[in-house]
């Protein structure tokens, strides 16, 4: 039978529920357990009353089994004839389906198989569905499917209900941690003048009623910046942020950043608190510092080595950048060895070693690692070393490749900022279309006066897929941006 026969049918069946009387989308139904919660009673207990959606069903004459569902747990009911008359008995047998919703009240026992289950005394039909679930022993091979239609997969898939729970606690974790260590959080705008806050191509939008373009934002940073200049002492925002620039398995347009500030701290009490929040936020949620990912197995539990970004790249690509203090040397050091960068005839200096770093170096870092001393034409939001005024006091995060959280003591002396924002103005010009943005409103706050500040930003999606161990961060995002199908489109 075709699908849209079985829909035919199902609505049919909406028609004969109505004439016996039975709303086939009831208001409400007063349940007494989740389908989780009655695991943990005793045989024996009455008066229990559950709900959800029915999975599976086995029918053996006058008995019939079915199991509940919901996104929490599973759990088998029975209904008999002989304790719940033959008409309504009849009518469920009849009308309805795996992938309805029911009510079912009565009282646990177990099976001859000694599973505790829910013997009914009544039944209330809650919700019909008009398509059929897919098939068990097929569910969703398609991935693009489950994404497409993610309600089906977290229906079918128990791994992907996991993964989101995970999301969900990882996510309460982190914020449990950030509000115990005096962090206070915030929101800030999402609809901007101008992007800011990261090195990034902004989605744009128009507003009608002020007749002015306007962009998504791409990071909290200055907006939280602007908090620790009002007075706050540490902030926080779960933002999501926007990025109109190339997907592929860790990278979306539309995602969601934690960012953290906390005044009075340098990059160095940041890496310090990072360790312990991402480890208590691990061992909390999953018991364990060790992640299964493949055939590798993350030890977040071992020692996390702090390298400087030079270190790495002369070691991978046997490139000085410290001897190479403009463009153009480092074009022409990059060409000597061999390297194919992509846009490297446009790149400043900044964007240049980063794209080499992001070669040659990523890849081969597996481990949790914290990289330090970028160049500060790669940092133009972060404070200069007092020692080594041509790198940033900042440090990444990065594991299996990917870049986890982005970090800094913050440059706070709005001097220096109006200089560097300058200089990315003019290599914006010059036709790189990731540098920074002049901020003039931004430059007004920090001259009101900023205490030292450190800071970061943590992909949301990235630490769940690592937690999670999949490589693709659509894996854990509800529902990703999807191109519409062809009908949709005509």
């Amino acid at each position: 039978m075709t699908e849209e026969r079985i829909r035919a049918v199902k609505i049919e069946k909406i028609g004969r529920l109505e004439e016996e009387g039975i709303r086939p989308y009831p208001e409400r139904y007063d349940r007494t357990h989740t389908l989780s919660e009655v695991a943990s009673l005793a045989e024996g207990t009455g008066g229990v009353r559950l709900c959800g959606r029915i999975v599976s069903r086995r029918e053996f004459g006058k008995l019939t089994f079915f199991d509940l569902q919901d996104l929490e747990g599973r759990f088998q009911c029975a209904l008999q004839q002989d304790r719940v008359g033959k008409e309504a008995f009849k009518r469920f047998l009849k009308l309805v389906d795996i992938g309805d919703f029911v009510g079912v009240e009565g009282e646990l026992f177990l099976t001859q198989k000694g599973q505790l289950s829910l013997q009914g005394d009544g039944w209330t039909f809650l919700g019909k569905a008009l398509r059929p679930l897919p098939e068990k022993y097929h569910a969703l091979s398609d991935q693009e499917t489950r994404y497409r239609q993610r309600y089906l997969d977290l229906i079918m898939d128990p791994e992907s209900r996991r993964r989101f729970h995970l999301r969900g606690r990882l996510v309460r974790a982190l914020r449990r941690q950030l509000d115990a260590a005096g962090f206070e959080e915030v929101e800030t705008p999402v609809l901007l003048n101008k992007a800011s806050g990261a090195m990034a191509t902004p989605f744009r939008t128009h507003h009608n009623a002020l007749d002015q373009s306007m962009v998504l934002r791409i990071a909290p940073e200055t907006y939280l910046k602007r908090c620790i200049v009002a007075g706050y002492d540490r902030v926080y925002e779960f933002a999501r942020v926007f990025r109109n620039e190339g997907i592929d398995p860790s990278h979306l347009q539309d995602f969601t950043m934690l960012e953290f500030y906390a005044a009075y701290w340098n990059f160095v009490d940041n890496m310090d608190f990072t360790e312990k929040l991402i480890r208590g936020s691990l061992e909390e949620c999953l018991g364990s510092l060790a992640i299964d990912f493949g055939d590798e197995v993350i030890d977040f539990g071992a020692e996390w080595p702090r390298r400087s970004l030079g270190e790495l790249i002369e070691e991978h690509a046997g490139i000085d950048i410290a001897a190479h203090p403009d463009a153009d040397a480092l074009r022409g050091a990059i060409a000597a060895r061999g390297l194919q960068l992509e846009g490297i005839e446009s790149l400043g200096r900044g964007n240049l070693i980063d794209q080499l770093y992001k070669k040659v170096c990523r890849p081969h870092l597996r481990q949790p690692i914290f990289i330090t001393s970028h160049p500060t034409d790669l940092s133009p939001l972060a404070r200069r070393n007092d020692d080594e005024p041509g790198i940033a006091d900042r440090f990444q995060l990065v594991v299996r490749g990917w870049e986890i959280l982005n970090a800094y003591s913050e440059l706070v002396d709005p001097l220096d900022q109006r200089a560097r924002l300058e200089e990315q103005a003019r290599l914006r010009a010059a036709g790189d279309h990731e540098a920074h943005p002049m901020d003039e409103d931004y430059l007004l706050a920090m001259e009101y006066g900023m205490p030292p500040i450190s800071g970061w930003g943590m992909g949301i999606d990235r630490f769940v897929a690592l937690a999670s161990g999949v490589e693709n961060l659509r894996d854990v995002v509800l529902f990703p941006l999807m191109k519409p199908v062809v009908e949709e489109v005509e």
